[in-house]
């Protein structure tokens, strides 16, 4: 191989590795927002509990829920 088979091999070979990492990140990204939006149906899903059972406790408290 001369000098410029070398060196276009080498491209193509890091070409081929940097697209590789590239969908590895992207993979990771995506990951991580299915992630973070999972987590954040859970905190909604719990607060929309808490503010309920506020609810729920006030008219409790003030004899609206009979």
């Amino acid at each position: 191989m001369n000098n410029d088979q070398s060196a276009s091999y080498h491209a193509g070979e890091a070409k081929g590795k940097a697209e590789v990492k590239a969908g590895q990140l992207k993979d990771q990204a995506s990951q991580a927002a299915q992630s973070a939006q999972d987590s954040m149906q859970q905190a909604g899903q719990q607060m929309k509990a808490k503010a309920q059972g506020a609810v729920d406790a006030t008219k409790d408290a003030t004899g609206m829920n009979k």
